[in-house]
């Protein structure tokens, strides 16, 4: 077997790209998109149907018609996408929400009603919010109406606590994006996968989970390289680039060792994590205050600029 099946044995692959044909040629379990992906698949060709079509749908509610439009683009590639793969699909809400509790839940609930409304059920959609204490927040009151959530942009053991708290179904915590920041900061550029910061992160927060008997799904993300993914093989879940997954599928070697859900049982916490807990631990940790802060920034303007191609295309 190539790696990319050896890996299927041991964690559920997902798909980290709005591309409809590359997701066709891997076979994931699950497949997640943000604005950066679906703003790079409504530039290719065989989308421009999708962008009419959702502008149409728009125009005739007579309502704010790029912002519907493009929560319909996003729900139109995201039903596409149940189509191929057999599990879900997360789709989210635009990052200018990320600290406003209240408007975040109600974008996850139009999402919700317009996937229902294109026959999906909820069942099959994870709604992405940015680890925020208002996107947190956000996610266990959608919960409780099973609605589904995965908080994205997580990058620290904080954001991790709170979420499993919270009762979130998934969580993504980075890998590639905190190397990133270890690299810019040390100057160091000969991180291996065993010493590498962003899968010391993961390996950390999967064990905490699991010797806790949390039941929220660990699925690392933002993947710079292979060995990175080898290194978390055995992940509940792990999301990947096209590119990486054709790496893995065309290397026939043996795949590494990676993680163990076979940890020490230790007790929960006594006291749910606070606010002022969450936000002071938060503050503490430099490189995840610096890139929960840039990634929100970055999908806010590759939202703008899909909203953008969208009047464009009116």
């Amino acid at each position: 077997m190539n790696k990319l099946e050896q890996l299927k044995q041991r964690s559920l692959v997902v798909a980290d790209t709005g591309d409809i044909e590359a997701i066709r040629r891997y076979h994931p379990q699950d497949a997640t998109t943000n604005p950066s992906l679906l703003y790079k698949a409504a530039q290719l060709p065989q989308y421009q149907q999708y962008l009419k079509d959702s502008l149409s749908w728009a125009e005739k509610r007579g309502g704010d018609v790029i912002a519907d439009a493009s929560m319909k683009l996003a729900v139109a590639i995201g039903r596409e996408i149940l189509q191929i793969v057999p599990g879900l699909v997360s789709t989210e809400v635009d990052a200018r929400l990320s600290f406003d509790t209240r408007a975040s839940i109600e974008y996850a609930r139009k999402l919700i009603t317009m996937y229902e409304e294109a026959g999906i059920g909820r069942e099959r959609v994870l709604i992405k919010l940015a680890s925020t204490w208002e996107g947190i927040t956000a996610a266990s009151v959608l919960e409780r109406e099973g609605i589904h959530c995965n908080l994205t942009l997580l990058f620290s053991q904080c954001q991790a606590v709170a979420c499993a708290e919270a009762g979130v179904t998934l969580i993504s915590p980075f890998v590639g994006r905190i190397l990133d920041w270890y690299k810019a900061s040390t100057g160091r550029d000969d991180y291996t996968a065993q010493s590498d910061p962003g899968v010391l992160s993961v390996t950390s927060i999967f064990e905490y989970y699991k010797s806790r008997g949390y039941p929220t799904i660990v699925m690392g993300a933002s993947f710079r390289n292979t060995g990175e993914i080898e290194a978390l093989a055995g992940c509940d879940k792990l999301t990947i680039s096209p590119q990486l997954l054709q790496e893995l599928q065309d290397d026939d070697g043996e795949l590494a060792s990676g993680l163990s859900s076979d940890v020490e049982s230790q007790p929960r916490p006594a006291v749910p994590l606070s606010e002022a807990e969450f936000r002071y631990q938060l503050n503490a940790d430099a490189m995840a205050t610096e890139k929960l802060a840039e990634g929100i920034r970055n999908f806010v303007a590759d939202q703008l600029k899909l909203e953008e191609l969208l009047q464009k295309a009116r």
